[in-house]
């Protein structure tokens, strides 16, 4: 699931969400101030922030605009007793991507706190491709920048294992072929081996990559599969 960050100055409030949430299967780490959020932010990361406005050292609205200029893209659900339509027009144009009043329903907070965890992940609002591990550690490809992340380990790729990568995780279970590829990497500006943007592809140069990327996801429960004369699956590497 999801790793949040519950930002809330109220201690019972703030371990009665964090209790929930866990118990539904996010991990949680909680702050009782803006400044400890802040410190939390520029040292860990996270899938979303769950974000009260009425904060002791740094206001939760400081927060949020210096949160957007560092991490445009993490999504944050504002929780506040602050109910008018100033407040809430403040918020979201502050950079909240959604806004509930307490009191509150839980129901509701994790309906709204699902959708938006969803929406961050879609490729269209730049967020992730995911896959669940069978050793529960999450492969997570970001959709725009050549970034993955094994857990919480970074992995260290090149333009075209990062595009081979994302279409292997968005087609995980299903085999696609080294036209798929060599399609998905003519947009790609290529990774510093070589000029044009399908260059160096021929022979064995895929299998290359291909190798490159079995050793990259070694003991993470996944394998690339060769599927004899019609491509390539990613697929569970359990018995």
């Amino acid at each position: 699931m999801s790793h949040l960050l519950i930002v809330e100055d109220d201690e019972l409030l703030r371990d009665a969400l964090g209790a929930q949430l866990t118990q539904a299967g996010h991990t949680v780490t909680p702050a009782s101030d803006g400044e400890r959020a802040q410190a939390l932010l520029e040292s860990n990361r996270f899938d979303g922030v769950i974000l009260d406005l009425g904060l002791p050292k740094v206001s939760g609205m400081e927060v949020l605009r210096w949160l957007r200029k560092r991490l445009p893209a993490l999504p944050v659900l504002v929780l506040t007793a602050r109910d008018g339509v100033e407040d809430r027009v403040q918020g979201l144009n502050a950079g909240a991507d959604d806004y509930l009043t307490k009191p509150f329903s839980m129901a509701e907070l994790q309906a709204r706190l699902g959708a938006m965890l969803r929406r961050a992940r879609l490729p269209a609002f730049g967020g992730s491709l995911e896959l669940v591990t069978d050793g529960a550690r999450r492969l997570r490809v970001d959709a725009k920048l050549p970034q993955a992340w094994l857990g919480d380990e970074a992995l260290e790729l090149t333009q075209r294992e990062w595009a081979l990568l994302s279409l292997l995780v968005t087609n995980a279970g299903q085999v696609i072929s080294r036209e798929d590829v060599l399609s998905a990497w003519q947009s790609e500006p290529g990774d510093g081996t070589s000029t044009g943007a399908s260059a160096g592809v021929g022979s064995n140069a895929l299998e290359v990559y291909i190798h490159r990327l079995r050793r990259k996801l070694a003991d993470s429960g996944l394998n690339i599969r060769n599927v004899r004369g019609l491509g390539y699956m990613l697929e569970s590497s359990a018995p």
